[in-house]
């Protein structure tokens, strides 16, 4: 007892000290961005005031409107690949210096972007809001508290993943040590989607600078005028660490931009559709540039009859409508056993009928508009191919006062008796559609939701555990939630990323972190200069008569399973490497 007691008063002692160092608030300057041509005060100019027509015509410009008022924005140029090039070039500039900072210097920038959104969370809500449609509370869960998540794992745990990490040398390499480094990339190019604006600009651009890389960001053409603000946010807070201008960059533009992109950087994190990440590939390839895709999903919603049905409705709803019901390729494809099928189907067309749509900064909507033109008229002929085939809408939201944007809007809908044969429950909706199928086994429920060309994530709800562990442990996929949905993405140390047209690589967590390093092998001798590596003499050129019988006895002396037989044939190594060398005699030409 006396050994133990003073350990343990010096363990409390500890433990109080750490926790009034907690208690302590660091000392993170704040930034100021200037935001006044960013919010709607009423006061416009008539230039940024009218209800904007979109143009079929292309006009070099990226246009910017309200999706859910279709109020004009304003505009930013489309960037032609030789200013994408000198940008790139820059960045190039940037990321030597950096490359040289120090993890505490990094860190500080990590604190001084959370202080600002913490404390201006209304104001990057709403410019997100404006700019894809989406509600403040959807803007809040998909893009603040992503962000926040991931910059405070990164704070916690960053630098102990890109220390170097020691490995085992093996038998034959015990006299060394080995292990493997990291350091930056150079420049990366992300090209990223509009469905969280804030968080697709600064998930890859965190990670890239965390890890000593710079960084140029192609924003989707459908949400560039928040994209530009955010940047902003960004610079402020590198220039008061004192890094270098350029670090960060964000680019506006078409697939023409997006293409000087991808030939000019290093590594490419793209997020977006199948389609466009083929093109991404075969750009990539003629650089041999290294490529991370986040492509489409069209996750599956495993329920079993042992759950409380009206708690997974309520999630269910949830997980299809998420982000406003446009704004993220979230759950498509539901099952339900069917044991609860009417139940369930009951419970959440009651949800989904208390749902309405609308302008979400005008009124109290519980969904936005739909970020992308002529979006609906795609889930419509969805809905209208399985109403062909058989299926039955049972139950939809409402839409509130929508003025000219009524192409905008797709209320919330429910459909049942869907089969594999109809496109929507083949093809990416990326709406606020349910379709609802049931299912009489776990066995089925498993081929059903394997049943896709996309492998992006899954969500299994069961009154067993063990029995949604397994039915997920069963699907093809990147991603799996037990008892909950997109639980995954507010754990940061987790990597993020599908299989199939899903994409491949990961982002987010340990994997993504790593994923923006050179990753290089390294091996010294553990006790230089005492002890050196030395060829043995029977292998030294020109090698001996029983050169190979040498390197038979050492392979079994090594990795022999037998310990016995491992021990005669390291005498016969050892007997050998004390015989005088044998060299072979010359052979005679017989021509």
């Amino acid at each position: 007892m006396a050994f133990w007691w003073p350990l343990l008063v010096l363990g409390l002692a500890f433990a109080i000290c750490k926790l009034l160092l907690m208690l302590i608030p660091p000392n993170v300057p704040s930034i100021e961005v200037d935001a006044s041509d960013m919010l709607d005060d009423g006061n416009q100019t008539k230039e940024n005031s009218f209800i904007y027509v979109p143009s079929k015509r292309h006009t070099g410009r990226v246009q910017c409107y309200e999706p859910a008022t279709m109020k004009y924005l304003g505009y930013f140029s489309e960037l032609k690949p030789d200013e994408v090039k000198e940008r790139v070039a820059l960045a190039r500039k940037a990321q030597i210096v950096w490359a040289e900072s120090s993890f505490k210097q990094r860190r500080q920038f990590l604190r001084i972007l959370l202080k600002y959104i913490i404390e201006h969370q209304e104001l990057i809500c709403e410019i997100s809001s404006r700019d894809t449609g989406k509600t403040m509370v959807d803007a809040s869960l998909g893009e603040i508290m992503t962000t926040c998540e991931k910059i405070t794992w990164l704070l916690s745990e960053g630098e102990r993943w890109l220390r170097p990490e020691y490995r085992s040398c093996g038998r034959s390499m015990l006299h060394k040590t080995s292990k493997v480094e990291f350091y930056p990339l150079g420049v990366i190019g992300a090209i990223v989607s509009w469905n969280y604006p804030f968080h697709n600009i600064l998930n890859p651009m965190l990670a890239a600078v965390f890890s000593g890389n710079s960084i140029v960001i192609k924003v989707s053409e459908h949400a560039s005028w928040s994209g530009c603000f955010y940047l902003r946010i960004i610079q402020a807070a590198l220039a008061t660490v004192g890094a270098p201008e350029n670090l960060v960059d964000v680019i506006t533009g078409f697939a023409e931009t997006g293409q000087a992109l991808v030939s000019s950087v290093d590594k490419v994190i793209f997020v977006g559709s199948p389609g466009v990440g083929r093109m991404i590939m075969r750009n990539a390839a003629d650089t041999l540039t290294p490529v991370t895709l986040e492509l489409g999903g069209k996750d599956a919603f495993i329920v079993c009859e042992d759950v409380d049905v009206p708690h997974v409705a309520q999630i269910a709803v949830r997980a299809a409508l998420q982000s406003s019901g446009q704004n993220c390729a979230g759950a498509e494809r539901f099952y339900v056993h069917r044991d609860v099928y009417s139940s369930f189907v009951a419970e959440v067309v009651k949800i989904v009928k208390s749902v309405t749509a609308g302008p979400p900064l005008v009124g109290k909507y519980d969904m936005g508009a739909i970020c992308m033109q002529e979006h609906s008229e795609k889930l419509q002929s969805l809905v209208n191919d399985a109403l062909d085939k058989g299926a039955e809408i049972v139950g939809r939201g409402s839409v509130g006062n929508i003025a000219g944007a009524v192409d905008q809007y797709f209320p919330p809908t429910v459909i049942v008796n869907v089969t594999h044969k109809m496109k929507l429950l083949q093809e990416e909706a990326f709406g606020p559609i349910m379709p609802i199928m049931q299912f009489s086994s776990d066995e089925e429920a498993v081929k059903l939701a394997n049943d896709s060309k996309y492998g992006l994530g899954c969500a299994v709800f069961s009154g067993s555990q063990r029995r949604a562990k397994k039915i997920a442990s069963q699907i093809v996929c990147g991603v799996a939630a037990i008892n909950d949905f997109a639980s995954n993405y507010m754990c940061q140390s987790l990597p993020f990323g599908g299989v199939k047209e899903s994409g491949f690589g990961r982002f987010a967590g340990i994997e993504g972190l790593r994923a923006c390093c050179l990753v290089k092998s390294v091996v010294e001798d553990r006790w230089w200069p005492y002890i050196k590596t030395k060829i043995p003499k029977p292998i030294q050129y020109p090698v001996a008569e029983n050169g190979f019988k040498f390197q038979e006895s050492l392979v079994e002396a090594l990795y022999g399973l037998n310990v016995w037989d491992r021990l005669r044939a390291l005498v016969n190594v050892l007997k050998m490497l004390s015989e005088p060398n044998t060299r072979p005699s010359p052979r005679r030409r017989t021509d």
